[in-house]
């Protein structure tokens, strides 16, 4: 078994309303950042998953999107593996 790095990026559906996007941008706009337009909020996790392979961290770490990390509803994620983690905490 290897532990391998994996990122993950949640973020609002494009189509859906962002609140917490638009509160930042309001905010930036009334800090003097007037360039800034279109903010999207969203979470980065970054997991340590030990697995026998790449394919099978990934499948892993789509589970769990799929039951906690995202919700199916509101919320797109994206998965990144970096590959194995040297030193990990392979068990």
């Amino acid at each position: 078994m290897s532990a391998f790095r994996v990122e993950v990026r949640v973020m609002p559906r494009a189509a859906l309303l962002d609140p917490q996007g638009q509160a930042v941008e309001h905010a930036l706009h009334a800090l003097g950042f007037a360039e800034v337009g279109h903010v999207r909020m969203g979470k980065h996790l970054v997991l340590e998953v030990t697995a026998p392979s790449r394919d099978e961290a990934l499948a892993r770490a789509r589970a769990m999107c799929d039951r906690l990390l995202a919700n199916p509803v509101i919320e797109d994620y994206d998965l990144a593996v970096d590959g194995e983690v040297p030193g990990g905490t392979a068990r």
